[in-house]
């Protein structure tokens, strides 16, 4: 099996609730499955940028869209209860390493007992079908390796975010073992992606949005870390994993907790220097960058990449498009909506021309 996509006969109908749909993956996460006529219950904070793709690409339009914390257990539960989902899909969480150094227990509280809250709405919700818990490539015990990480690796994390991510695998993990092991239980697996680009994220100390930002401005942008490698992949790229694994799950009983990394080929495994001057040639119009280290900064890793071999064996999904084409369509993105264009009709192109690659 290769080259796979998410299958219209298999979303068509189906209920999903959706964690984080105010977000960067999970706006694109909603449009397409809106494509494949799932009906969408979103379930998240406010959009915590301005601008945001929430806005500009018209998501609260192409689903149920429920503003409300996922720390609110009681909350959460009503919405889960309204809305009877078939399949949940957890996205929603405190995503940025910096900002976890400045607020500890919020990520913590946010990315471990939300995950707890919607995995044990899980297992107390009737006829749910599947549910995916969304995690990051940032959960390994970072060891600065050249190899690859594999699902198999041992989880861990010096920074709060990427403690609190690895937290919520063992979380996950255990919730599989205690209650979903069973036949006729909820299937339940994680995901875990590399770095994602592509149109509609703002979010602030994060290299691609700081860069458009900056470019759209006329000003050079600041580069703190050039030479950190990380896995780069257009965001479409892991949203087709999700719900390949949602797929995959559903019709296949595991012997223990299913999870998959989601990572580009070895050509997207560069440094943060490589995507700015990648970006700098695909924007134009004179953008630019300098590099400002600041050696009082917090502790990130250096390097980072990813083996998604289990990926490609398991649901038959690879990257689709190249890191050239990844950042000609998030400059494109980023140019439309400074043109104020339809941002929603221009992430449904970009969806099309993904799913066509």
């Amino acid at each position: 099996m290769t080259d796979a996509l998410p299958a219209e006969a298999f979303w068509g109908g189906r209920r999903v609730f959706l964690t984080g749909h105010t977000g960067f993956k999970g706006g694109w996460l909603t449009l397409w499955l809106r494509s494949l006529g799932a009906e969408v219950c979103g379930y998240s904070l406010s959009p915590s940028t301005e601008p945001s793709l929430f806005e500009t690409a018209r998501i609260g339009e192409v689903c149920r869209s429920i503003i409300g914390d996922i720390r609110d257990l009681p909350a959460l539960e009503r919405a889960f209860r309204d809305f009877q989902p078939d399949i949940v899909l957890h996205l929603a969480a405190q995503p940025l390493v910096r900002r976890s150094y400045e607020d500890p227990l919020e990520t913590w509280s946010t990315n471990v007992m939300g995950a707890a809250h919607v995995l044990d709405l899980v297992r107390r919700t009737p006829g749910v079908e599947g549910a995916l818990i969304v995690t990051t490539d940032k959960c390994y015990e970072n060891l600065e390796q050249t190899a690859p990480y594999r699902e198999t690796d041992r989880l861990g994390g010096r920074d709060p975010y990427s403690n609190s991510k690895a937290c919520a695998e063992l979380v996950t993990q255990s919730y599989w073992w205690s209650y979903f092991s069973k036949a006729g239980s909820p299937a339940v697996a994680s995901a875990r992606a590399g770095n994602v680009v592509g149109g509609g994220d703002w979010s602030p100390d994060r290299l691609v949005p700081d860069l458009m930002q900056a470019f759209a401005a006329g000003r050079l942008a600041i580069l703190r870390n050039p030479d950190a490698v990380r896995p780069w992949q257009h965001v479409l790229e892991p949203c087709c994993g999700y719900l390949l694994a949602v797929e995959h799950i559903c019709r296949t009983p595991a012997a223990s907790p299913p999870a998959w990394n989601f990572g580009p080929d070895a050509e997207g495994n560069v440094a943060v220097g490589d995507i700015a001057a990648g970006l700098v040639a695909a924007w134009g119009e004179q953008a630019g960058y300098e590099v400002r280290q600041d050696p009082d900064a917090v502790h990130e890793a250096t390097l980072l990449t990813l083996d998604h071999t289990k990926a490609r064996t398991d649901l038959g999904w690879r990257p689709r498009w190249s890191l050239a084409t990844t950042l000609a369509k998030t400059a494109a993105w980023y140019r439309a909506h400074r043109a104020g264009d339809d941002m929603q009709a221009v992430c449904e192109q970009q969806l099309s021309d993904y799913v066509s690659a």
